[in-house]
């Protein structure tokens, strides 16, 4: 097989996926029968790490009934050529191929991508929209909105990749030009940030409340860099942040991510991989909370696959979130598990 000579883009912030290592634990699936919509993951070949359709069939055939997903932006194959502005659309054409090889039946059930969010420079203000006008035509009715990372930190160990990134993203004039092009064409935002931004977002939030916002990974609770060792002293400024963006109706949350690095625990330098109680002790603070502030009708679990992947399997990742969920009632378990996503992204799923 032809390598990809796509080069390298890690954000620093998860640890690269080992199959040999995580082949050491398996579990049987809980509740398997149970329908899910995994609404992020993302598909890559580059660096010499390959994701693609055929490494996601392998994870969704461990056992879990996955009935759809959502492709999230991660900068994939975008176009080499062409106005720098329009070079995401190449990321829409490409899942929207993804999405046609699992729509031919040869794949499995699951309609791989059956929800396609990119990525559109919102800095070019009122620009944007002709470029969000372009991706809605390469996505073939399945282009659900866009992600700007706006994820910052002072600290650079913390920051990753994202150090770079302007500081107050979300805040600026300009950017906000764009983000008002999002409602109008019926197109979400997904918000991949760090815990201290989650106010800014806010802020957004409450100045557009016709635009539907999607927090990503729990709003990105950091335990590294300058929060290593003091989760006891973040986890209340973190939950404080939820609560308030919670009464904001016109945003979602996601239940995941919390398997990167970014979160402080080191479960991909142990020996074994962790099982999914271990996993599920870890983060049941983090879900319960968000469950508690959102209700389930606005949270949805995610697996972040692959970055989640280099602590974790997708039996053990969907198990841990299954005994978080055992409390919940049936109607409640519907919602996290597939119609909260399903509402939210708009799937068209026979």
């Amino acid at each position: 097989m032809a390598a990809s000579t796509a080069p390298a883009s890690k954000s620093g912030l998860f640890a690269d996926p080992r199959e040999d290592w995580l082949a050491q634990h398996t579990e049987e699936i809980i509740d398997p029968a149970r329908p899910i919509v995994d609404p992020h993951h993302h598909l890559w070949d580059r660096g010499g790490l390959r994701y693609l359709i055929e490494e996601m069939v392998s994870d969704i055939a461990s056992g879990h009934n996955i009935i759809a997903t959502v492709y999230v932006d991660c900068r994939s194959m975008y176009r080499k050529h062409g106005p720098e502005a329009f070079r995401p659309v190449g990321e829409v054409e490409f899942a929207n191929g993804v999405a046609a090889m699992a729509a031919s039946g040869g794949y499995g059930t699951a309609a791989i991508c059956a929800g396609i969010v990119s990525h559109v420079n919102l800095l070019l203000g009122e620009g944007a929209r002709i470029v969000l006008e372009a991706e809605i035509a390469a996505g073939n009715g399945r282009f659900r909105g866009i992600r700007h990372s706006s994820a910052w930190d002072s600290d650079p160990s913390v920051a990753g990749m994202y150090a770079t990134r302007p500081k107050g993203l979300l805040l600026d004039s300009t950017f906000r030009k764009g983000f008002a092009c999002l409602a109008p064409l019926g197109l979400s935002f997904d918000a991949w940030l760090f815990h201290p931004q989650i106010g800014e977002l806010t802020d957004l939030a409450r100045a557009f409340p016709d635009t539907r916002i999607v927090l990503d990974h729990c709003g990105g609770p950091a335990g590294i860099g300058r929060f290593a060792g003091r989760r006891e002293e973040v986890f209340p400024e973190w939950k404080a942040s939820i609560q308030e963006i919670a009464h904001c109706e016109n945003v979602v949350v996601k239940l995941g991510g919390l398997a990167m690095c970014l979160l402080g625990y080191d479960f991909h330098l142990r020996p074994k991989p962790p099982s999914s109680e271990e996993a599920a002790a870890a983060w049941r603070p983090y879900i319960e909370t968000c469950i508690e502030a959102f209700g389930p009708d606005r949270c949805m679990f995610e697996s972040n696959f692959p970055p989640d992947k280099g602590q974790c399997s997708y039996q053990v990742i969907f198990n841990a979130f299954k005994r978080l969920a055992a409390q919940y009632s049936e109607a409640e378990k519907t919602a996290l598990f597939s119609k909260t996503a399903t509402d939210f992204y708009k799937l068209k799923l026979d």
